[in-house]
C-alpha cells in the first residue's frame, strides 16, 4: 500500500513540476527552503571543503533551466557499506514487553541462559579434552628415547620429523595479490535540487562486492527497515536515465532544517544556507542508511 501511494505521489509531483514557480527570494531561516542559486552557492561550498565530493552536468537533455548546465547536481562515489541493516538489529526473542503497570509499554531485556549455559559446557568439555591430549602426548613423549642434537643434520630428521613446519602452499587469492582485500558493497551518492519542495534531495545508487548494480531489493537491505517504502522510494533519477535509484524523499526537509536553524539560533550560534547539502545528507545517510561510511 506504502509502495502505491509513493508511486502515485511521484507522478502527480512530476506533473506539477513542470507549473510550479522557480522560487526566487531566499525563505531560508523563515521556513528552510532555498533557491537554486543558494543551492549552488552551497554546493561550491560542500565541493571546497570535501574534496570527495564533486558537481556534474547529468544528461543534457534533462538538464533543468533554472540550474548551471555544469552544476546540475552533486555526486560523491565508492561510499563502502560493510554491513547490511538487519546485522544491527537485536533479536526480539531475549526481551519481554510488559504492559501492565500503567505507565506505558517497557522492556526487559533478558538472556537466554540455556543456550548460554550448553555454550559453556562445550567450550568446557573441549578445554578439558585438550589438556588430557597434551598430557597423554607428553607421557609418550617422556616413554622414548632421547635423541641427540648432533645427530639431526646426519640422520637426516630435519626432513623426516612430522613436527617440522613446512612452507605452506600459496592460496590463489594471494598469488593474485588480493588476500588483503576487504570486498563490500559501495554507494554512489547525489544531491539533486528538488524545485517543488525548494529543498537538496538526496539519491544512492548500490553496488556489490563484485562491482555490480545492486537490484532494488538488495538495496532495501541496507535501509533501515523503519523508512523503507515510506520516506525512502525507488525513483528514476532527475538528471540521469535508469535504472532508478533510492531516495530519501524531501518533503520534511525544509522543517527539519528550520528547526535546526532555531535551536541554533537559541544557543546563540547560527547556521549558513552554505551547510545545508552536508547537514541534510549527514542527517539522511545516518537515519535511512546507517550502515554506510560517510566520507569527508
Amino acid at each position: 500500500m506504502a509502495g502505491l501511494k509513493n508511486k502515485l505521489l511521484s507522478t502527480y509531483l512530476k506533473t506539477v513540476d513542470y507549473v510550479v514557480p522557480v522560487l526566487k527570494d531566499s525563505k531560508f531561516k523563515e521556513t528552510g527552503v532555498i533557491t537554486p542559486e543558494e543551492f549552488v552557492a552551497a554546493g561550491d561550498h560542500l565541493v571546497h571543503h570535501c574534496p570527495s565530493w564533486s558537481w556534474m552536468a547529468g544528461d543534457k537533455d534533462k538538464a533543468r533551466p533554472f540550474l548551471p548546465a555544469d552544476k546540475q547536481y552533486l555526486e560523491t562515489k565508492n561510499v563502502p557499506c560493510l554491513r547490511r541493516c538487519k546485522q544491527m538489529e537485536l533479536p526480539d526473542e531475549g526481551e519481554t514487553i510488559h504492559d501492565d503497570l500503567g505507565e506505558g509499554d517497557w522492556v526487559e531485556p533478558h538472556i537466554n541462559l540455556g543456550a548460554l549455559t550448553d555454550k559453556v559446557r562445550d567450550l568446557t568439555l573441549d578445554s578439558k579434552a585438550s589438556a588430557t591430549k597434551a598430557a597423554a602426548d607428553d607421557d609418550d613423549d617422556d616413554d622414548g628415547e632421547a635423541v641427540d642434537i648432533e645427530d639431526y643434520d646426519e640422520e637426516g630428521l630435519e626432513e623426516d620429523d612430522p613436527a617440522t613446519l613446512s612452507k605452506p602452499e600459496a592460496s590463489a587469492a594471494a598469488e593474485a595479490g588480493t588476500d588483503n582485500l576487504l570486498h563490500t558493497r559501495t554507494y554512489d551518492l547525489h544531491i539533486t535540487y528538488d524545485k517543488y519542495y525548494q529543498t537538496p534531495r538526496l539519491w544512492l545508487f548500490g553496488y556489490n562486492e563484485k562491482n555490480q548494480p545492486l537490484t532494488v531489493e538488495e538495496m532495501y537491505e541496507d535501509i533501515s527497515q523503519d523508512h523503507a517504502n515510506k520516506t525512502v522510494t525507488v525513483e528514476n533519477h532527475p538528471h540521469l536515465p535508469p535504472p532508478p535509484r533510492a531516495s530519501v524523499h524531501p518533503c520534511r526537509h525544509a522543517e527539519v532544517m528550520k528547526k535546526i536553524v532555531e535551536t541554533v539560533a537559541e544557543g546563540g550560534g547560527e547556521v549558513g544556507v552554505h551547510s545545508y547539502p552536508a547537514f541534510m545528507c549527514t542527517c539522511a545517510v545516518l537515519g535511512h542508511f546507517p550502515t554506510l561510511q560517510q566520507k569527508p
